[in-house]
């Protein structure tokens, strides 16, 4: 489930709630970051993403508890 954080709008939290993991395009669209699955792909494919600090070229990436995903003002930390 996502959730915003009310000290800062561009940080939100992803919940896996069970879930191993989740891939990065996914969380893109599900976090609203992209607008479809197309323009989560080309953010990928720009090298505009960052997961834990280092530019994240693959678009199916599992993200895991723990990692935090930049892309422009947004940041996803992924519990």
């Amino acid at each position: 489930m996502p959730k915003t954080d009310k000290k800062n709008n561009a940080m939100k939290t992803y919940e896996l709630n069970g879930a191993e993991f989740i891939e990065l395009i996914k969380l893109l669209k599900i976090m609203r970051v992209s607008e479809s699955g197309g323009q989560a792909k080309m953010m990928v494919d720009d090298g505009i993403v960052f997961r834990n600090g280092e530019p994240e070229f693959r678009k199916r990436a599992k993200l895991r508890s723990g990692d935090l995903i930049e892309v422009m003002d947004f940041k996803i930390k992924v519990v």
